[in-house]
């Protein structure tokens, strides 16, 4: 998704054409979604093709993220490293812990578990720069966490995974890790690369970025669901309870702690955004990699639910900005 940081172009009413793009983007994400999982339930085989090429559109989705940063993004890391370092801590210990939680609460199975810790332990998703913006958040923050949680994740998710989820199934970590620096970290460093040496080529497809992301991670979820359709039937509703508590607590958790260490309003909400908003599509091709079709389901679930309580969420932070302005009148 886009990170507005250096857009140029404008539009009348002083928003940019990525701005707009990319806000429209996020708004029918979910909608797109919705209908591309129903199409797969229905119609699992034609979902076949594209099985083995779960890791290529991954590969894109994080090449698509690595061309929206800029130097810019990446200095603000040196220039906040403390609420940096807060979003990024509470994003990998909430968010596995309340997997963990969830999953005994809910009584879930190994494999649903697994999934659901995997969700939890992937770094944050390439629509919270997005949701940040709509909730009138610290932008510049967001893109610096989920860029600092996206780079180190080929070393932190594996490990939370081998803590947190070996004891009950075998876990391949040096494999996970192979996996995300060839997923995760080339292909984002390749587009940072290519935005560093040919910026305003790059600025001319940035509007069109968003509904590339949002094209190849329906198509992932689409092979996820196919994969697990026969599975989704018997666990899909308490699926969507455990990953909704989990969501839960990271919005509620992501918000209050950074309060409690004293940081300002747009920084709670960004906080709060990254922390509840992972990468989905990622916790799905790998669960789905290393582990079993049912260990999917959390991932693809999450990719619709997040997106709409992020939604949700934007639309309060706007109203309640709205009311508290009207009353300062």
């Amino acid at each position: 998704m886009t990170t507005f940081a250096d857009s140029h172009r404008t539009t009348t009413d002083g928003t940019t054409v990525e701005d707009r793009s990319a806000t429209l983007a996020v708004l029918v994400f979910p909608v797109a979604i919705l209908i591309g999982a129903a199409i797969a339930f229905f119609n699992p085989s034609m979902m076949e093709p594209f099985g083995p090429h779960v890791s290529t559109m991954l590969m894109i989705i994080m090449f698509c993220m690595g061309l929206t940063l800029t130097m810019p993004d990446l200095s603000t890391i040196a220039r906040r490293p403390w609420p940096i370092f807060i979003g990024v801590a509470c994003q990998y210990i909430i968010m596995p812990l309340s997997a963990v939680a969830a999953a005994w609460m809910l009584g879930f199975s190994p494999e649903l578990t697994v999934g659901l810790i995997m969700l939890g332990s992937v770094p944050g998703g390439t629509a919270s720069n997005v949701i940040a913006y709509l909730a009138k958040g610290d932008v510049a923050l967001s893109v610096a966490m989920t860029s600092v949680s996206t780079l180190i994740s080929p070393i932190v998710t594996p490990l939370l995974m081998l803590w947190l989820a070996g004891q009950s199934t075998e876990v391949d970590a040096m494999g996970m890790t192979i996996s995300l620096l060839k997923t995760v970290l080339i292909p984002v460093s390749a587009g940072l690369l290519i935005r560093l040496f040919a910026g305003k080529l790059v600025d001319k497809i940035l509007p069109i970025l968003p509904w590339l992301s949002i094209i190849v991670i329906v198509l992932v979820l689409m092979t996820v669901v196919a994969r697990s359709a026969s599975v989704l039937i018997t666990v899909g509703l308490i699926a969507v309870a455990g990953v909704a508590i989990q969501n839960f607590i990271g919005f509620l958790a992501g918000y209050l702690l950074p309060k409690v260490l004293k940081q300002d309003v747009a920084s709670c909400r960004t906080t709060s955004i990254e922390v509840a908003t992972q990468n989905s599509a990622l916790a799905s091709g790998l669960a789905g990699q290393f582990f079993s079709p049912e260990a999917a389901i959390p991932g693809a679930i999450a990719t619709v639910w997040s997106n709409i309580t992020g939604a949700i969420f934007a639309a309060f932070c706007r109203r309640n900005d709205a009311r508290k302005a009207k009353q300062t009148v």
